[in-house]
């Protein structure tokens, strides 16, 4: 009853609906979204609303906060649509959203487990929800007799290392919150040296997030870590794979947004009403879509088996505080990008040497051995840049400056350089330190 009594109203608002006679106008819609989402969508809103065209302009998340932030008023996209709740922070606190609370659909609850479902200055609304985890190929990991894993910590191991692909967070906003959630959830050191484990037993780092689950598909890969709906995306449409949520994960808003100075506001609002009311989240359970809903499970028609987003919340061990990521969050990609990213084949090295050593050490061990694999560790496995410095505002202000500035330029592309000397160096002590204990493994 509540879910008709807000159709209507809608409607009689001109906000959603075949039923009602619309402005002709295009609404640009910058998203990061893979295809099969966005085409589903735009059909569908589109036959149910004749004279509105939706034009879907497709950017990684950190190039779309940057390119509404360029532009000026009246040239802007109509609409923001994005998983990662910090680049609305971002375009928020630089008054580059507009309030649209007629959009929102009130049957959806207010929280997903502890987190807010919308912002709370109705600056922007969660349209669905997604969780972070680990994907693999059933095929793949049988033919390489390995287990799947269900844990971060798990990737860690030895046996995982090459057959792990991920994309860089500052080309996508999934893998940063990703990132961010791991981050959270272990605590800055102790995230990191998990990272970097993990990390050096990667294959790849991708460029676009699409890569990975794609590689993952088709077993180039045999390992992915993503967003959720890329594995469920895979899983539901018959590829040989399947998706584990690991305990320290989040489940977050992939949210919608009415952009400041929207050329056609109107049809915009429609179109966010559309993706929130029950025909528009439906849709989410399309095989190529496989997005968790923000609508109860008793409004809609989800398949069987189909993970239930409160229940996946309630196991969730972070509760992920999106402002502290939005304060760190030009911090954590860039440091990604020095020590992972432009550095895969020297933390690959040191990683591998460091297994080969402990390999070694544990037939044959040996007390000095030991000393020096714990040093290589803590070399190759420590952030550059601790907890003290993230917390420090004038540093995390750097960072928040726009790069246009010829000296703030200058200052961080001498502090990147500087990270990037300091982690091959690291790796390449690492690796060295590895290769002596193993000597010793007599």
């Amino acid at each position: 009853m509540q879910q008709r009594r807000w159709l209507t109203a809608a409607m009689a608002a001109g906000l959603w609906g075949a039923a009602m006679a619309a402005q002709a106008g295009t609404v640009t819609v910058l998203t990061s979204f893979p295809k099969e989402l966005t085409t589903a969508y735009q059909k569908a809103f589109e036959a149910a609303n004749p004279g509105i065209r939706i034009e879907i302009l497709n950017k990684n998340t950190t190039a779309a906060v940057a390119y509404v932030r360029e532009l000026p008023e009246g040239q802007r996209p109509d609409i923001m649509w994005a998983s990662a709740p910090d680049a609305f922070e971002v375009l928020a606190r630089n008054k580059l959203l507009t309030a649209a609370p007629e959009t929102r659909n009130p049957a959806a609850p207010a929280k997903i487990g502890n987190y807010p479902l919308n912002d709370p200055q109705g600056l922007y609304y969660g349209q669905a929800l997604a969780g972070y985890g680990i994907m693999w190929n059933t095929r793949y990991l049988k033919a390489h007799k390995l287990a799947a894993p269900k844990e971060w910590s798990d990737l860690t191991r030895p046996e995982y290392f090459g057959h792990i692909a991920i994309s860089s967070p500052s080309r996508s906003g999934t893998t940063q919150l990703t990132v961010e959630t791991i981050l959270q959830g272990e605590g800055w050191d102790k995230g990191w040296r998990q990272l970097l484990s993990m990390m050096g037993n990667a294959a790849a780092v991708t460029d676009r997030s699409f890569a990975v689950p794609d590689g993952v598909n088709n077993g180039q890969y045999g390992i992915g870590i993503v967003i959720d709906f890329f594995g469920l995306a895979g899983k539901y449409s018959g590829f040989p794979v399947d998706f584990a949520y690991p305990a320290m994960t989040a489940v977050v808003p992939a949210n919608i947004a009415l952009i400041a100075g929207a050329k056609n506001a109107d049809e915009a609002r429609r179109f966010m009403a559309f993706t929130m009311s029950v025909p528009g989240q439906q849709l989410l359970f399309d095989p190529k879509i496989s997005r968790l809903p923000i609508l109860p499970y008793s409004q809609l028609k989800a398949p069987a088996g189909y993970p239930v987003p409160q229940e996946v919340a309630q196991r969730a061990k972070v509760q992920f505080d999106a402002n502290l990521s939005e304060s760190r969050y030009a911090v954590v990609i860039s440091l990604f990008d020095q020590m992972v990213t432009f550095r895969l084949k020297e933390l690959q090295a040191a990683t591998r040497a460091i297994q080969e050593a402990q390999k070694a050490l544990q037939a044959k061990p040996n007390a000095r051995g030991q000393e020096l694999l714990a040093q290589a560790r803590d070399i190759a496995y420590s952030p550059l840049v601790g907890e003290a410095n993230v917390k420090d505002e004038q540093f995390l202000e750097l960072f928040r400056k726009s790069r246009r500035d010829v000296a703030v330029s200058k200052e961080l592309t001498g502090l990147e350089q500087m990270w990037a000397d300091k982690a091959r160096a690291n790796y390449e002590r690492a690796a060295k330190l590895a290769a002596e204990a193993r000597g010793l493994a007599r």
